[in-house]
């Protein structure tokens, strides 16, 4: 009784200095010396460097060196006295204190303070010498704004020279940045740049590139742009590049390596759109400009045909290693099957229905057997784990992601493992999964042993409502926590680049939307960091998708990814496909990807959460249509193979 009342009160403690921890960083985010009214409450806690760095940043502009460096001396190791420097050192940019920038800079900060550093040498008379201050910095095929001065002093001395510029000029090609390439472009003599500005245009407007083409003289760089130009065209318009490359082709001299890239392309971009010739043009391709891509497109279009026949010709063109890819051993079997070769149909699928997984699933569905989930414990060494426990670095990254602050933990948590062997980072991810951190078991146990760590790996998050949520709005909570966890591998903080936030991904205008027709509370775009508001408002939406699907969660996930109109759009072209089939031929690789991969995950949530899962196939019918009743599959552990496909992220 005494040890639990003093662990009690360690813990009150430990909540309150917490809360205080809250409340200054709140104050220090506005600046000033106000967050210093938690200072007894906050005395030896291993976060309290960071609020006087948020505070020093906030009045960065009223900021005199010397109070950075006397910061800086105190805290030298610590990641917000890393971010106060390079805070500062851009103010010192911006106020152009070349004196001041260059007594704090450290090399390795970024290439804006690289360039800033070579800017301050010139303010101070330097020159520039290619190989020491810029050839690192060249072979970036993109460059901040901070290095225009120092790449037009360059210019001025002489360095950039026509090799050199060209040089550059295909990097930024090969990395798609036509900016780069239009501003190299104006350097060029003038007999040069002209070719150059049409390699830009190839990049930002193939369209009206490869219309401007039939004016181009017939060089190599101008059938570089022209046949570049064609490439990108038939990734949005195929039917159009196939037209234009009709065009060009008399009047430019392509050659052999040009003529098989743009043939390559049409074939590709037309079998994504299922082309009537797409699957003629693919075979046709030259073994040598095949590809893994269009080698599995010639087996989508074939799949999109129920041309079992061609199916089969398909996938015995991939070389070997190809063809051992789950994907294509199961259409494999379904063209057996198809064919009337049960016998080998059944071979290939029992030999798949022992791996975890959805082809795995998909097999032993069709076979009417059970599910190999072999389920490990991660390993347990209680005097490693209280040392781990007791590392600054974790004890920091710990008390951030208990603080809300998930962005600096992962940051804190980086730096403490880096170069630590996998059974370190093993023990770790252990002790963040019980205090509620769950993505990083999910990334750390991303291979090997750990792929079958499923109670780590799927984690049945209570705290943020989802069950009672998904029963709310009538979504079964396995396919629920399965979207969730292929959305945001359970990453609370998750922001995509299109500004999807939080577990489910949720974007900030859909989320009002969704709000505002279920009458539930809306803060704003950041409330969908908060687990229970995004869970609510996403479950929401997950019912609205179901509700235009006719409830498939084949297609709910689908539309989940790509939008309800393209799922539609698909439908309306190849809806009487079977599911499995149709999930095969969607164009986009991701939501295909995405589609297999949450209805996986719903197999192993709804086995978390019951015991034993329903079959895949429940959760496969066609729109509209109810699953017929459904005996809930076994789990065999049976000799069941590490579920490589189920890595995500």
């Amino acid at each position: 009784m005494l040890l639990t009342g003093v662990a009690q009160a360690a813990d009150a403690a430990t909540a309150a200095q917490r809360e205080a921890f809250r409340q200054a960083w709140a104050a220090a985010q506005q600046g000033g010396e106000g967050w210093r009214a938690w200072d007894a409450q906050l005395a030896g806690y291993p976060l309290y460097p960071y609020l006087e760095a948020a505070a020093l940043s906030h009045d960065l502009r009223q900021l005199d060196r010397a109070r950075v460096e006397d910061y800086l001396r105190r805290y030298p190791d610590a990641i917000p006295a890393a971010d106060l420097r390079r805070d500062f050192l851009l103010e010192l940019a911006r106020r152009q204190d070349w004196d001041g920038f260059l007594a704090l800079y450290r090399p390795g900060l970024g290439d804006a303070l690289a360039c800033h550093a070579l800017r301050a040498r010139l303010a101070r008379g330097g020159t520039l010498d290619f190989d020491r201050d810029l050839a690192a910095l060249w072979e970036k095929p993109a460059l901040p704004d901070a290095c225009d001065d120092v790449l037009a002093a360059a210019h001025a001395q002489g360095l950039l020279t026509t090799t050199r510029l060209w040089a550059r000029i295909d990097t930024a090609l090969a990395a798609g940045q036509g900016g780069t390439v239009a501003a190299l472009a104006a350097w060029l003599p003038a007999d040069q740049a002209p070719a150059a500005q049409h390699l830009a245009l190839a990049l930002r407007d193939p369209a009206n590139a490869v219309r401007d083409a039939a004016t181009w003289p017939d060089a190599p760089r101008e059938r570089q742009a022209a046949a570049l130009a064609v490439q990108r065209l038939a990734r949005r318009r195929p039917a159009d590049a196939a037209a234009a490359w009709q065009a060009l082709q008399p009047r430019l001299r392509f050659d052999a390596a040009e003529i098989a890239a743009i043939e390559y392309a049409l074939a590709l971009y037309q079998a994504t759109d299922f082309d009537e010739r797409a699957l003629e043009r693919l075979a046709a391709l030259p073994a040598a400009a095949q590809t893994p891509l269009s080698r599995a497109w010639r087996a989508r279009v074939a799949l999109a045909r129920l041309d079992w026949p061609a199916v089969l010709a398909a996938i015995a063109a991939m070389p070997a290693e190809q063809q051992d890819d789950a994907e294509w051993r199961y259409f494999r079997a379904r063209a057996a099957e198809a064919l009337g070769q049960s016998a080998q149909a059944r071979t290939l699928y029992a030999a798949l229905a022992a791996e975890p997984g959805y082809f795995g699933f998909l097999a032993a569905d069709r076979l009417g057997t059970g599910y190999a989930l072999c389920p490990l414990e991660p390993p347990h060494d209680p005097a490693r784990e209280q040392a781990l426990a007791n590392d600054p670095g974790l004890v920091r990254a710990f008390e951030l992601y208990a603080v809300g602050l998930p962005r600096l933990a992962r940051r804190e948590w980086a730096r403490a493992l880096e170069g630590a062997d996998a059974d370190t980072l093993a023990l770790a991810a252990e002790l963040a999964f019980r205090q509620g951190w769950y993505d990083r078991a999910i990334y750390v146990f991303s291979h090997g042993p750990g792929l079958r760590y499923y109670d780590r790996r799927f984690p049945l998050a209570e705290e943020d409502g989802l069950p009672a949520q998904a029963d709310q709005a009538g979504i079964e909570p396995a396919f629920a926590y399965a979207i969730a966890r292929a959305e945001s591998a359970w990453t609370v903080d998750a922001r995509s680049g299109a500004d999807a936030r939080g577990l489910m991904q949720l974007l900030p205008t859909t989320a009002a939307q969704v709000a505002r027709r279920h009458g539930l509370d809306w803060q704003g775009g950041d409330s969908l960091y908060d687990p229970a508001v995004n869970v609510a408002l996403g479950t929401r939406y997950l019912a609205e998708l179901a509700g235009r699907f006719g409830g498939a969660p084949w297609l709910t996930a689908a539309a989940y990814n790509a939008g309800p109109d393209k799922v539609q759009q698909w439908l309306d072209a190849r809806g009487a496909l079977p599911p499995d089939v149709f999930i095969a031929t969607i164009p986009y690789a991701e939501t295909r990807e995405y589609v297999a991969r949450v209805l996986a995950f719903s197999v192993i949530y709804d086995w978390r959460l019951h015991g034993a899962p329903l079959p895949m196939s429940a959760r496969l019918q066609p729109p509209g249509q109810a699953a017929p009743a459904a005996t809930r599959r076994p789990v065999s552990c049976a000799a069941a193979p590490a579920p490589a496909e189920l890595e995500t992220r």
